[in-house]
């Protein structure tokens, strides 16, 4: 009897799954409608965001001012049934800005006045957080948000808290100006699911852009999904199989960014300090899978892996000061690590 329950129990959650799937493939197809009516082209900036919220992963926007990255993770939050918190990162912004702070507190009651501690949560206490022009503030202040990116929780004084479920961060990053930021470290880095580079738009984009900001009037974007599908579209995905050779070419691409693998090829050996760590893999399998479900497939397999290595490994490679004279790129090498595994 126990038998026959299980095998119905697993039916039934092929069935539901089979049914997210198509949801979440029709979601893809409403979000970029909604998103579309307030900011024009970016679809495949979009692709990677719409990847890393059914991920559960953060991610760093890369691009000039003025290409609505900030725009973007705004009207994404809209168009989700999530809360929403935004910090203006600045050389000033201090930890507890971020985190949220403990303050004293007088209450008047029947015995007269009382003191207690309370604990008022900053804004990073949202389901999606935009972290804007993340390297304008110093490393201290950078190192707050990883505790949080990494555990989902934060610890101030001897208290930790939970944060909500789900928690995601979304970060801008200026990459052309200079004075007045701070690299981010390393650690922080690794940390984000996806790096995405916003291009320039194309001349009949741009050319909507100018006509649609200058009429005077935003667009509304409409309501997507509610939390309990997103929530349920986050649980899909790490139920999505994925192929074995999917696996294999992951953990080949990863093992292939370090300068001291046998296998890696010249240009790493020549312009790599320090590759991709097993977070690069799993990372690269996990955003292959939500790749998967958003277009509706019931598996993930060497296509998606391909797709996802630039947005996922780019930013996990620490390059050499060679490259840097060269003008080696971190994009040049991955292509350089891809063209040698399918060689």
């Amino acid at each position: 009897m126990s038998e026959a329950r299980e095998d119905t129990a697993s039916k039934e959650e092929a069935v539901s799954d089979v049914v997210l799937l198509e949801k979440a493939k029709a979601a893809k197809e409403k979000l970029h409608e909604a998103l579309g009516a307030r900011v024009v082209g970016q679809t495949g900036v979009i692709d990677l965001m719409l990847v890393a919220l059914l991920a559960r992963g953060h991610a760093l926007l890369v691009g000039v001012p003025g290409l609505a990255k900030t725009l973007l993770v705004a009207s994404l939050a809209e168009a989700l049934d999530l809360g929403f918190g935004r910090v203006q990162f600045t050389p000033d912004l201090l930890p507890a800005d971020i985190t949220g702070t403990d303050v004293l507190q007088e209450d008047e009651t029947a015995q007269g006045p009382t003191r207690r501690v309370r604990f008022m949560p900053g804004p990073i206490f949202h389901n999606l957080v935009l972290a804007d022009e993340i390297n304008r503030t110093p490393p201290k202040t950078q190192a707050a948000l990883l505790q949080a990116m990494q555990e989902r929780r934060v610890t101030v004084g001897t208290v930790t808290h939970s944060l909500p479920d789900p928690f995601q961060v979304f970060a801008t990053r200026n990459p052309i100006e200079q004075e007045g930021t701070y690299p981010l470290p390393e650690a922080q880095l690794d940390r984000f699911l996806l790096e995405v580079h916003v291009d320039y738009p194309s001349e009949l984009e741009e050319r909507e852009i100018a006509r649609r900001t200058t009429s005077g009037k935003m667009r509304d974007v409409p309501k997507v999904l509610s939390a309990v599908e997103v929530r349920a579209l986050q649980d899909l995905v790490p139920r999505i199989p994925v192929t074995d050779a999917a696996v294999e070419l992951a953990v080949a691409i990863g093992r292939a960014t370090r300068p001291k693998d046998k296998k890696a090829p010249e240009a790493v050996t020549h312009y790599v300090r320090f590759g991709a760590g097993p977070r690069g893999s799993q990372a690269l399998v996990l955003a292959a899978k939500a790749r998967a479900a958003l277009a509706g497939e019931a598996a993930a397999d060497v296509d998606d892996v391909r797709a996802m290595v630039m947005p996922v490994m780019r930013h996990r490679l620490v390059l050499s000061y060679r490259a840097e004279a060269e003008g080696v790129r971190d994009v040049d090498v991955l292509r350089k690590v891809l063209a040698n595994l399918e060689s």
